[in-house]
This record gives C-alpha cells, structure tokens and sequence, in this order.
C-alpha cells in the first residue's frame, strides 16, 4: 500500500475503510435478488402452512440477511417460523420440521435448543427455525423469540451508511477470530456488534472507545443491569427489548481483551490487512514435539471419544474438564504451564504443558494455625507414623502447622489416570470411561489434537506484527 507522505492515522483509516467497505458491499442487483427471494420464500411457507391446516402464526426472516448487514462468503438466510405459544413442545418441533421440509431443498436436522432444519432454497442456504410468537419478548418460551423484536428494534435505527459500518465491524473481528456467540468462540454475535455500533455510530467511533475499557465492561447503568450476572462477565449491556437479559452473556473476558488490545493497534496503524482473515499457520505434530524439546518441558494428552452433543453444550463442559485436570495437577505440586482443549468428528482432546513430568518426592503440607478447631483434623490426618509422613506434623515460625509427605503416583500420566474417575469433568465426561492418558511423544495424531497444540504452543496476538504484510 501506498501511503501518502505527512498522512495521518486518521486519514488513512478513512481511506482503508471506504476501500474494505467497498469490497464488502454486496451489488444492488444481489440485495435485489434476495429480497425477492426472501419474499418467495415466505409465501411459499405460508402456503404450505395452510394446506397443511398449520397453526403458524406467523413467518418471517430476520437477521443480517434481513437487514443487509451480511457478509457475502457467510451469508445465511434465517427463516422463522412462530407458532401460538401455548403449542405443545412436540408439536412445535413436529410443524417447524414439516414446514422446513415443504420448502428447503437438501434439508437436513440440525439441533440448538431444539431441532431446525437447513436447506436451500432458490440457491440460498436457509435455517428454518422454530419459535413462539410472544407477544413480551421478556418472557420468550424459546431462544429465538426475541428476534422479531430484535429485528424490528434494529431495522427502525439502521441507516445504510450504519449498515457498512456494521460489516466493517463484522469483517474486523473475524480476522481477529472473535466474531460470533457460539460456545466453540464465545465471541460477539452479531446482533450484540450491531448494537454496539448503533451506540457509538461507527465502527472507529467504537473503536476508540474500546481501546480504554476496562474489563468487565458495564455499558448499562448499574441500576438497569440485567439480574444475576456471573461473576466472570466480561461485558454488561442489557438487551434493549428484554433488560432483563445481558446481550453479551456469551462474551469471554478473552476474547473482548484482544478487540480492546486490536482497537488501539489498529487506530495506530490502519491497513486494509486488519480486514483480511488468514488462515492459521500449519502446526504438524512432529513441531510440537520439537517445541516441547525446545523448552524442555512434558506435555500431557487426554483423549477420549466425542459423545453425542452439540457443540454448544460441549465446548462448555471440555473447558470445565481443562480446568478441573489443571487445577488438580496444580494442587498435586505439579507446575502446569498451559493447557489447551479441541473436538473433532470422533474425539475430545485436552492437552497441558508441564514443567517436568514428575513432581517433587517431597511435598509440603500446609496445616490451619494453631488454636483453632480444625488442628486436631490435621493431626488426626498425618500421625508421623502414617508410613508417607516424612517429617512432622510440626509447627512453622508463623505459628501454622506443616507435614512433609512422600509423594506416590509422581509421573504426571500416572497421576491423571488415578484421578480421572474422580474429578468433575462435565455432565457428559466425567468417569473414566474411554479416557486415554499419554505424554505427547506416545499421542497419536489428530485434527483436534492438532487444534489443541496450536493453541498451547502457538500463544500469540492474532495479527501479524505488520497487519498488511507489505510496505507502508
């Protein structure tokens, strides 16, 4: 790219924007398209309602195709099939299925809270949801029945320069490979980046503000937040047609960290490659190993089959299962530098680094401070004639009890295959039946755990130390 001489970063913000915006704007002929197509498809699900006796209330698409906030290569038209409120469940999986099928081509069963189909129609992907049509959007029977009020609240305030504003946003956070709310990314949805924009009325203006955020980020008033928060939010914004809900709730702290350290790296430096997603780098197993080496520390591997779960109800449980082999490795004196978790098709894999394969022989208990109840437990727990009791029990300077142990199960592999059984994994993991514990030299290759490693050993700002890759 050719810079200007004397050019400001503003400036050339400006001038890199309107060009990405140019190349994300779909042509009128498109949008022209598939409106038609949008109302094709919504008369012909009607139709077929009313032969079929249905009682849906109503259809209609939403989203960004509704709202041209799209991005070409991720274009999925959502289509919404509301039915009275006081249906049955079963019946209103048995209509929005029948209905889905009347209309898709190639449709296949998908499942969130419940099943949906996608399909084609007129060479549009298509997902034909179920829902409820409520008349309170904060008291939804289901997910998806806030959307009729989300689509109306955001069509009656998006204005054509705000819709590019919107793909602009959209198109940045992909490349930063936080864009979108599914529990796999626990990133911004996008219906919670368009209000975002809405807010600030572009998308450097919010930008500028994220770079000074402050994590958890409270854009609500404290007397209007949404009840029971978690305590680990990351960003407070409650929904404009349900305040009772915090948008943001799939948010991680992660991942609205690296949008508020990308904001002032990219309002310092604005090139069009923030706007180019890349690839990840290739990261063969025989790598690991060499990393591994390299930093001469043990890698651990735990792999067991993928149960049958949707992803939005795996990934949660795969990361409390990390964390809860972490946090137990750790508690047993092993020092665990990092841990990293993936699925694929047919397994799960969690794998942890190491800073040596064995813990120490020796282990240091920490007992309760004198003259409180609890010191008669600990001394009832380690008599010195216990045989692991190495020295003590005994009272340190700062007038707490201590007792040196010598330590079994050492090997890090050994350990976890012990406690497996044990530790709370997830509804769906725990127990150790088909988990498989090795060192990385011993694992066998996979797609997840290819993704896994990457991901312990590849840690890094996701951008290039030069966003374009070229001269400035």
């Amino acid at each position: 790219m050719v810079v200007p001489a004397g050019e400001s970063a503003d400036a050339r913000a400006s001038r890199v924007e309107a060009e990405v915006a140019r190349e994300l704007a779909p042509s009128a002929e498109f949008l022209d398209r598939l409106a038609a197509t949008r109302r094709r498809l919504v008369a012909q699900v009607e139709a077929a309602a009313r032969e079929r006796s249905s009682p849906l209330v109503r259809a209609l698409v939403a989203g960004s195709a509704a709202r041209g906030t799209f991005l070409s290569d991720r274009l999925d038209v959502d289509l919404f099939l509301l039915f009275p409120p006081d249906l049955p469940d079963e019946r209103l999986k048995e209509e929005g299925l029948a209905l889905g099928r009347a209309v898709l081509a190639e449709a296949t069963v998908k499942y969130a809270d419940h099943p949906y189909l996608r399909g084609t129609f007129e060479g549009f992907a298509v997902d034909a949801v179920p829902g409820f049509a409520v008349d309170d959007p904060s008291r939804p029977r289901s997910p998806v029945d806030r959307t009729p009020f989300h689509q109306a609240y955001l069509a009656a305030r998006e204005t054509p320069a705000l819709v590019a504003e919107v793909r602009l946003a959209k198109q940045f956070l992909r490349t930063l490979g936080i864009y979108g709310s599914e529990a796999r990314t626990e990133g911004f949805s996008g219906y919670l980046l368009e209000l975002l924009v809405l807010e600030h009325g572009s998308f450097r203006a919010l930008l500028r503000a994220a770079r000074a955020w402050r994590i958890p980020v409270r854009l609500t008033p404290a007397e209007r937040e949404p009840p029971r928060l978690p305590s680990e939010v990351a960003l407070v914004l409650a929904d404009p047609v349900d305040p009772n809900r915090n948008v943001a709730s799939a948010l991680s702290r992660r991942n609205l960290a690296t949008l508020v350290v990308a904001a002032g790296a990219y309002l310092e430096r604005p090139e069009a490659g923030w706007f180019r997603p890349r690839p990840p780098d290739a990261f063969p197993l025989d790598a690991a190993r060499r990393e591994v080496r390299r930093r001469e520390t043990h890698a651990v591997v735990v792999v067991r089959p993928k149960p049958e779960l949707v992803d939005d109800t795996l990934y949660p449980q795969l990361r409390k299962a990390e964390r809860a082999i972490a946090d137990e490795l750790g508690r047993a004196g092993f020092r665990v530098l990092g841990s990293a978790s993936a699925a694929d098709a047919e397994r799960v894999v969690l794998a942890l680094e190491l800073a040596e394969r064995t813990r120490p022989l020796v282990r240091r208990r920490d007992g309760p401070p004198a003259g409180i109840d609890r010191t008669g437990d600990f001394l009832a727990t380690w008599p010195p004639e216990r045989p692991e009791v190495l020295q003590g029990p005994y009272v340190r300077p700062d007038g707490s009890l201590g007792v040196e142990t010598l330590e079994t199960d050492r090997d890090a592999e050994a350990f976890l295959r012990e406690r497996l059984p044990r530790l709370a994994l997830g509804r769906h993991l725990s127990g150790a039946l088909g988990f498989r514990v090795e060192s990385l030299e011993e694992a066998a290759e996979s797609p997840a755990l290819l993704e896994a490693l990457r991901a312990l050993f590849r840690k890094r700002l996701p951008w290039p130390a030069r966003a374009d890759g070229g001269a400035t």
